[in-house]
């Protein structure tokens, strides 16, 4: 895993520079409020486990710098993200849904 960047300072809920999308999401495993984990690879793969069945995705960023999955055979989403801080310190990221706009919140393990 990759450190989590701490370039410039950033507040909570601020959004994650397309430039640090990479470095923000394979940092560290992702831990999520109901246990499922999420991890995420530079090369544009992710995989989630739920109650320990796991799944395989992709991701990308987009041209206008938001965070865009697909889960096969058919399921693609597009989500705002951004900064999880506390005290200063990035603990983790938000991922909440262009579409529905339902958070997820994402913690660094």
């Amino acid at each position: 895993m990759n450190p989590v960047p701490s370039g410039g300072n950033v507040v909570d809920g601020q959004p994650v520079d397309a430039v640090d999308m990479t470095a923000a999401l394979t940092a560290a495993q992702f831990v999520f409020q109901d246990g499922a984990t999420q991890t995420f690879t530079a090369e544009g793969r992710t995989t989630y486990v739920d109650r320990g069945t796991p799944s395989a995705g992709e991701w990308s960023v987009t041209g206008d710098g938001t965070f865009a999955s697909f889960w096969p055979p058919t399921y693609r989403a597009t989500y705002t993200v951004r900064w999880i801080v506390e005290d200063g310190v990035r603990v983790g990221i938000s991922f909440t849904d262009t579409r529905s706009g339902v958070r997820y919140d994402g913690r660094y393990r």
